[in-house]
């Protein structure tokens, strides 16, 4: 299992991914699932793949030479040509049925699902900065505003920190701090998922990044991370008030009346009549 985030701003693009791989308690390997392509000032584009490891790098592999058709009387679309990202990740769902064409019978054979699901975003040009996902039969979805994040691998521990804080607004910076509390609730909570971690962080506009990091246990930003936010966590939470039971007094009285339901019916024989729904 893996974890990997993708994020879109306003201000540009933050990727992070761990290396975790596990094939079982005694295979756990490392095997980094961030590549980034980059033609400084022409184009900059960042892949994070999670799944199945030998379907990522084949298809990590083939998308360096694939090729789609282009427009009549013009050469074939690879992501080294493509105009917009919208046909770069074309040629990347090219690759991705190209693989399951090649490898998804046989693994089908031995029961083995073609399971794989990737994150591309980047920029090419002029063109506005885009971001993707991408499903394992090749189809895909884009990035909105409204939608500004995608989550791949174990995501459901650090999807709530992510909801709460990201809008396009966010500033880059803002942006990687909360992708590492994501990443670390993940961390915590799942031992699929581990250190080393690769943090990508892209100005809009650049078309190159040098703002890029290998994170592992040792790295002080990442431990102030952890440690902050597990204490800060649980400041919060002693502040809250306890719930009553009693019926004192309280600011935010837990025993308050529901104008919708009623309480829960209790079964106290075999006589009892409980009220359908």
């Amino acid at each position: 299992m893996t974890y990997c985030i993708g994020i879109r701003l306003d201000a540009g693009l933050v990727f992070l991914s761990d290396s975790r791989t596990n094939a079982g308690m005694d295979q756990i390997s490392t095997f980094r699932k961030m590549m980034v392509y980059e033609r400084p000032g022409d184009r900059f584009m960042t892949l994070l793949s999670a799944g199945n490891l030998s379907i990522s790098q084949s298809v990590r592999e083939l998308l360096q030479v694939e090729r789609i058709e282009g427009p009549a009387g013009e050469p074939p679309i690879t992501i080294w040509n493509a105009r917009s990202m919208f046909d770069a990740v074309r040629v990347l769902s090219a690759a991705v049925r190209r693989v399951y064409e090649q490898d998804g019978h046989s693994l089908k054979r031995h029961g083995i699902d073609f399971n794989t699901s990737l994150i591309f975003g980047g920029q090419i040009g002029r063109e506005p900065m885009r971001m993707f996902l991408i499903y394992s039969e090749g189809n895909f979805i884009e990035a909105t505003r409204e939608t500004p994040y995608f989550q791949i691998g174990e995501s459901k521990y650090g999807k709530p920190v992510l909801d709460r804080l990201i809008n396009p607004r966010t500033t880059l910076d803002q942006a990687a701090k909360c992708a590492l509390v994501s990443m670390d609730s993940t961390l915590k909570s799942n031992l699929s998922v581990g250190l080393p971690l690769d943090l990508l962080v892209y100005r809009a506009g650049e078309l190159r990044c040098d703002r890029m990091i290998c994170i592992d246990e040792h790295n002080p930003y990442f431990e102030m991370v952890r440690g902050t936010w597990g204490q800060r966590l649980r400041e919060v939470f002693d502040g809250m008030d306890n719930p009553r039971w009693d019926g004192g007094d309280s600011a935010h009285p837990l025993l308050a009346s529901s104008a919708r339901y009623d309480p829960l019916t209790k079964v106290v024989g075999p006589e009892t009549r409980l009220a359908a729904g």
